[in-house]
């Protein structure tokens, strides 16, 4: 089979998947100060723009599943050079951008080509190099709140320079170097599944009812929740969401993992716990920043959030430390109760407290980083390493649903709840605190009323392809009716046949 010349070098594939993730996600969260000296230059409304932020996050969402559904009838790795092709297109054309379409279309192919090279890229790395999978993991959780945390930041530095093609160009470069090192360590890889089915209606109604919901959301810069031109497709495009998980759940054959992940106890909290802390983080740093923006320069408040970048780097860490543990099940759990300490730091902070900004930030970014990610493998863990790409897809589904969309949301919120935008940031942040006290609380119920315990993960077996890397009792199994007395299974038990076990190792080969 075909390779590249430095193919099978950890290092080398590590740095690929970090170029590849990085740009994109650390340019999201740079846009909101570069925003007025994009519309002036480009001669777009805000409205426009909205659109264009809304747009990009939508195609990151249905990548997700698209990179799934290629997997499974295309060579893997040929298709990750083609996502790589189409991350620095739609770089340079957002770069080099001269109208608001040429943008708009830019920035959508860099989010459709970000989550397809996640969903394409990170599984391999975690199951192809097993003896690195602490480290991976500890790259991934920088790679994506690193990058976030960084954004206000490298975005402040942008607007104070009144610029912002420089930042864009920079983001170019990096995408082609990251395709440069995907050739040079290209590995020829089958498609996953021939015989899976081609599920056109999974992907219709992700990719209708996402761009509906954030088109809907985005609309919020200039209308009122219940205008036609954003309640309609909002509720709609969630409504076919919903619609995608129950088919995807009823489905003999799905796409998705649906049916395992929701009828699991440990799969169930953790995606939980992951939507509550997107939605809380995301909504805070967003409000908060827009007040900061009333009374300092950019990068003055650049600086002032620099701390979660502090915060994101102590809890991958964290993460490597614990992942071989059963303290993996509490991290998600203690960093819920970070991330709630932070917006309560955050809410006496406003409207200008320095001091307390920063520690506010450095516990969001604490925070963030010990729930998404952790709690992402604590759920990918509970099913065969053969589901992970599956589970990082529909994962990464509903966070980007939950992150990106709920923003303007609660920014249209605090704007209109009581007519002063730094008050209403003040009753928006009670009810992120109440979301990320809620989270925690769905997910220590969810333990308690499955019979769910907290166990050290069995590592090798998972990644050898023998099954999970810990039991997971069924949703909620003690308020169900009493079964018949069995012998419990341990993990070291849980067998697939050798040819299974073949099967999942060139899969993500």
């Amino acid at each position: 089979m075909r390779q590249g010349p430095l193919a099978g070098r950890y290092g080398v594939v590590a740095a690929m998947v970090m170029l590849a993730l990085i740009p994109y996600l650390a340019l999201s969260a740079a846009l909101d100060p570069l925003a007025p000296i994009i519309t002036g230059q480009l001669h777009m409304s805000a409205q426009t723009m909205s659109l264009g932020s809304g747009l990009g996050n939508a195609a990151y969402a249905v990548g997700t599943v698209l990179a799934v559904q290629f997997a499974q009838h295309l060579p893997q790795r040929r298709m990750m050079l083609a996502y790589a092709v189409m991350l620095v297109i739609g770089s340079v054309l957002a770069a080099a951008a001269t109208d608001p379409t040429m943008y708009i279309v830019g920035h959508m192919l860099q989010g459709l080509a970000t989550s397809m090279l996640l969903i394409a890229a990170v599984p391999p790395l975690v199951i192809g190099f097993p003896g690195k999978l602490r480290t991976t993991i500890m790259i991934m959780n920088l790679c994506i709140f690193g990058a976030v945390a960084l954004g206000p930041f490298i975005g402040g530095v942008q607007a104070e320079a009144h610029a912002w093609r420089p930042l864009f160009w920079i983001v170019a470069g990096v995408s082609g170097l990251a395709l440069i090192l995907a050739l040079l360590t290209f590995e020829d890889a089958p498609p996953a599944n021939l015989d899976s089915p081609r599920d056109l209606p999974a992907i219709g109604l992700a990719a209708v009812g996402c761009v509906a919901a954030f088109l809907g959301a985005s609309e919020l810069t200039t209308h009122g929740f219940g205008d036609v031109e954003v309640l309609p497709p909002l509720l709609g495009g969630l409504a076919l969401i919903v619609a995608l998980i129950v088919y995807q759940f009823r489905s003999t054959r799905p796409l998705l993992t649906i049916r395992n992940l929701l009828t699991s106890s440990i799969p169930v909290a953790g995606v939980a716990v992951a939507l509550f802390a997107a939605a809380a983080s995301v909504s805070v740093t967003v409000l908060t920043a827009s007040v900061l923006a009333e009374h300092y320069g950019p990068v003055h408040v650049g600086l002032l959030y620099l701390p979660e970048l502090g915060g994101a780097v102590i809890a991958a860490v964290a993460l490597g430390v614990v992942l071989n543990k059963r303290a993996m099940h509490y991290l998600p759990l203690a960093g819920m109760l970070f991330l709630a300490g932070g917006i309560v730091v955050f809410r006496f902070a406003m409207p200008a407290g320095q001091p307390l900004t920063i520690v506010g930030s450095a516990l969001t970014g604490l925070g963030l980083g010990a729930t998404v990610a952790p709690a992402l493998f604590v759920a990918g863990f509970s099913l065969p390493a053969a589901s992970l790409q599956r589970v990082f897809a529909i994962v990464e589904l509903l966070r980007a649903v939950a992150a990106f969309m709920i923003a303007p949301i609660f920014v249209h919120f605090a704007s209109t709840v009581s007519g002063d935008f730094e008050h209403g940031t003040e009753i928006t942040l009670w009810i992120g605190l109440a979301l990320a006290l809620g989270g925690a609380a769905i997910g220590i119920v969810i333990y308690a009323l499955s019979g769910a315990r907290p166990q050290t993960p069995d590592l090798d077996g998972f990644l050898a392809g023998r099954g999970s890397a810990w039991p997971s009792p069924p949703l909620l199994a003690k308020l169900r009716r009493p079964q018949p007395a069995v012998t419990p299974i341990s993990v070291a038990e849980q067998r697939v046949p050798e040819s299974v076990a073949v099967s999942v190792a060139e899969s993500v080969d």
